[in-house]
């Protein structure tokens, strides 16, 4: 396929209408507690979102748009963990138990022998504990709209209804826009996998049974002739979840597991369809204790994936695009570096947006640069603000591709 301009797309969370989370919020509960019970009412409600959204995508400059997520329930205008909760509607095995991840006991790890603590007791967390419970910091962590349950059982997948949904949404939208292809998101394994487990042996048992649950869902959506974007915070953010401080070494043989299970729930699938996921966590903290990326980078291109997207706008990662000049992008391989940051109110201008993208264009080649957000907007700035770093991300495309094309003679 020939290239003639730079792509834009986003990290897939997209601030969800009022009407959509006024209706999520007004859905009951299944007997087991927190499965949200599906209406015709909510699922039309949800097809005119999706359509509405993907024009909306394509009037702000975005050319490979997603669904927003929309069919990840969000009951609340702020909340960081629809893109993980989602999960527990669509898996059979799971009950409400006493364990929470967020607020669990802290547990402590030693060399040679790494096991997540809770949430909670996140390094950074404690450090700025007092921030974090001032209401007047900013710091915001928001409302999940489901509480967390544990592996009670076998696991299986039961998202089937729920995902040939959002395909459906998705590619009505796409026709109607006149878009070529889309994608949506699906949580990794080890990310899955940081929930409490009564029922397997091991941990890593516990991942690959994610792995064959959550594969329905990558196979589903790469049968559909759409993008399968991975969500796997776990790969780089765990690290601050680890207390105290691991050895990157040992982090390293920890993560190679999950890498190792993605690959196996990947196994077959097409890599130009599927697009790989990583951040640092998206909630609005701080964050002085995450992993340099030159430290999981390799752990991330080992990933059977055709694309990788990462955050690279913010300001605890934007030096970070120089690793680009001694690490090689294997051959036929794509970065979607985020050029537009989930991390703040301030909307970035269209020129450095374009100066984001030809830093990555300059290093690994313009056919390879996808521009992107940082992660996602939805749950983490107002709709207004989301927009507008939307339109900066395509404007500071156009520019950036103006540039790069118009020096081989083409013009985009």
């Amino acid at each position: 396929m020939t290239i003639e301009r730079i792509h834009t797309s986003h990290a897939g969370s997209l601030p969800r209408t009022p009407e959509l989370i006024a209706a999520n919020a007004a859905r009951t509960f299944a007997e087991d507690g927190f499965t949200l019970e599906r209406t015709p009412e909510f699922e039309g409600l949800l097809t005119d979102a999706v359509v509405d959204l993907v024009q909306h995508q394509k009037d702000l400059g975005i050319t490979i748009p997603g669904d927003g997520e929309y069919g990840k329930a969000m009951s609340n205008a702020v909340d960081y963990g629809a893109w993980w909760t989602y999960s527990f509607q669509r898996t059979a095995g799971l009950e409400l138990t006493d364990f929470n991840p967020i607020l669990a006991a802290p547990v402590r790890s030693e060399p040679g022998s790494i096991k997540l603590t809770s949430f909670a007791d996140r390094r950074d967390w404690t450090r700025f504990a007092a921030a974090y419970q001032d209401p007047e910091s900013g710091i915001q962590i928001g409302r999940n709209a489901t509480a967390f349950p544990s592996a009670t059982g076998p696991i299986s997948y039961t998202g089937q209804a729920a995902l040939a949904s959002d395909i459906t949404n998705l590619k009505a939208g796409l026709a109607a826009a006149g878009l070529a292809t889309g994608f949506i998101t699906a949580l990794s394994p080890g990310s899955a996998s940081r929930i409490g487990n009564d029922y397997y042996a091991s941990e890593e048992e516990f991942i690959y049974a994610w792995a064959d649950v959550l594969r329905e869902e990558y196979s589903a959506i790469v049968d559909a002739g759409l993008i399968v974007q991975i969500d796997d915070p776990s790969i780089a953010e765990n690290w601050d979840q680890i207390n105290p401080a691991p050895s990157v070494e040992d982090y390293q043989r920890f993560t190679q597991i999950r890498v190792e299970a993605l690959n196996y729930a990947l196994r077959g699938l097409p890599e130009e369809q599927v697009r790989f996921h990583v951040c640092w966590g998206s909630w609005h903290g701080p964050h002085t204790t995450d992993i340099e990326f030159r430290n999981i980078v390799d752990l991330v291109l080992a990933v059977n994936a055709g694309s990788y997207s990462f955050e690279a706008g913010n300001v605890r990662h934007e030096h970070e695009w120089t690793l680009w000049q001694d690490t090689a992008l294997p051959e036929g391989k794509v970065l979607v570096p985020g050029v537009v940051s989930h991390a703040t109110n301030v909307v970035e201008h269209p020129e450095l947006v374009a100066q984001r993208i030809e830093r990555f264009a300059g290093l690994v080649g313009r056919e390879n640069v996808i521009a992107s957000t940082d992660c996602g907007l939805g749950g983490r700035l107002h709709p207004q603000i989301a927009d507008a770093k939307l339109e900066s991300l395509g404007r500071g495309a156009q520019i950036a591709s103006n540039r790069l094309f118009a020096r081989s003679g083409s013009t985009v």
